[in-house]
């Protein structure tokens, strides 16, 4: 699948990937990867509703998603978007709350397709923050610390 658009963000660049009818994935890319100009209608409304998040974390997403993904990770990650903005839950208080483990719900974390919109970011180690998709390396965790924070503002 291609990108369909590339955009600025402030932690680097998002790719969006998509049909005409649904959004499949965003890709967290370099700082250096060219922008895009979005093809198509859902990709314009896709990047639309992005930079409405990244100017105010109160935006409340409204978007076609389809989640590939097994019966226990679409169920994670419907958990995820339970989480309120500005807070956040362990991995093992989310595994709690759908009768899972944490690292079966760390792995789901780690395999969600649509970063940002599945916040995925919200869900964080209790020692810490954990990694962020499937990562722990210092320009993942710096993402996921621009999330976290953006959403407390």
């Amino acid at each position: 699948m291609t990108r369909q658009a590339v955009i600025a963000a402030p932690f680097g660049k998002l790719g969006i990937l998509c049909t005409e009818d649904a959004l499949l994935g965003i890709e967290f890319l370099p700082a250096n990867t060219r922008a895009t100009s979005p093809r198509g209608v859902l990709a314009r409304e896709v990047c639309r509703q992005l930079q409405a998040y990244l100017d105010n974390a109160g935006f409340h997403f409204d978007l076609p998603l389809r989640l590939d993904g097994t019966e226990h990770q679409r169920k994670v990650w419907q958990a995820m978007c339970g989480i309120p903005r500005g807070q956040v839950l362990s991995y093992g208080e989310l595994a709690a709350q759908i009768g899972s483990s944490a690292r079966a719900v760390g792995q789901a974390c780690g395999n969600n397709p649509i970063p940002v919109i599945i916040p995925c970011h919200r869900v964080v180690s209790k020692a810490g923050l954990g990694g962020f998709m499937h990562r722990a390396d210092a320009g993942a965790l710096d993402i996921k610390r621009w999330l976290l924070a953006h959403e407390r503002r």
